[in-house]
């Protein structure tokens, strides 16, 4: 099979290429993935994982890539709960090879059933930006109706789920970002929004929830703004400065086959949108890896209609 690989790491983006692999084998309790859609995290090249395995094992060439959305096309010893044919999306794990191929191997609980009417593109912007707004705002977060909280990168693929979950919480929604997002980030539900570039972080007032994607100086200043009792959450690296009076949570997002589910139907239900920006075929995702549009990008693999790789 074809898949993009990695196998120096020091040569960061510039190591990535498209290469040709043996068709992964599905492990006890495993599914084999046909790829339609993978999605990808720019700084993933920068994670231990990306280059060894769980017992410190150089594990290259690696694959990157760690959000699906495809259909079994195989089955491991023990597996239960997904059937070949059955369309499926959902998060991989780190320290195996992951999605940026024509075929994937994934632990089944880690996947959930993809409805028939969402396609493999919008469904592969699920996992990772889903689960982690879903994770930081009310697993961590604790966000309740009638709170107040502050999302930075409101309009990026985390922000942009986080804004509109927590609106439908019936939090108050103050996002952040850069002038060129406003328009998006209003679009997507904050009532306040912050140009990070021209006005001031303390405009922003006290808050119940901090929710940062950002990491550096903006989540130092960020600790200020957390009212007694709220929480600092972020997912850029581990806080420096904690709130005064407060709680200050670093995570790493966690598979959740039943909230990706819940994330599916409220897509359906028109209640959630991912924001998708640029769709590649696989042999582009290289050069994905250097670019910054809006929204997230998506690597489309195989033809929604006949499977074969595009």
């Amino acid at each position: 099979m074809q898949a993009i690989t990695v196998n120096d790491r020091d040569a960061g983006t510039a190591g990535l290429s498209l290469t040709d692999l043996p068709y992964p084998h599905a492990a006890e309790n495993d599914v084999v993935v046909r790829v339609h859609a993978a999605g990808f995290t720019p700084g993933e090249l920068d994670w231990p994982a990306t280059w060894t395995d769980r017992a410190g094992r150089d594990r290259t060439p690696s694959v990157p890539g760690h959000e699906v959305s495809g259909v079994v096309v195989g089955l491991g010893y023990g597996t239960t709960g997904l059937s070949i044919g059955q369309r499926v999306f959902g998060l991989t794990d780190w320290a195996r090879n992951g999605t940026l191929a024509e075929y994937v191997a994934v632990e089944a609980r880690n996947l959930a059933p993809l409805p028939a009417d969402i396609d493999h593109t919008v469904a592969a912007a699920l996992p990772i930006s889903g689960l982690t707004a879903w994770q930081g705002l009310f697993d961590h977060g604790r966000l309740t109706a009638g709170q107040t909280v502050l999302i930075h990168g409101a309009a990026g693929g985390v922000g942009s789920l986080a804004v509109q979950l927590a609106r439908e919480a019936g939090a108050r929604v103050i996002g952040t970002g850069r002038a060129k997002d406003r328009e998006r980030a209003v679009g997507l539900g904050v009532h306040t929004f912050l140009d990070l570039e021209a006005e001031k972080l303390q405009d922003a007032g006290e808050v119940d929830l901090v929710f940062d994607v950002i990491g550096g100086e903006i989540l130092d200043r960020s600790a200020a703004l957390v009212r007694a009792g709220g929480t600092l959450v972020t997912i850029a690296e581990p806080p420096r400065i904690r709130p005064q009076d407060g709680r200050a949570v670093f995570f790493v997002v966690e598979p959740d086959r039943a909230r990706l589910a819940d994330l599916a139907q409220r897509v359906r239900d028109g209640r959630l949108t991912p924001v998708v920006g640029t769709v590649r075929p696989l042999a582009e995702a290289p050069a994905a890896f250097t670019e910054r549009t809006p929204g997230k990008t998506i690597i489309r693999v195989a033809d929604d209609r006949t499977g074969d790789p595009s």
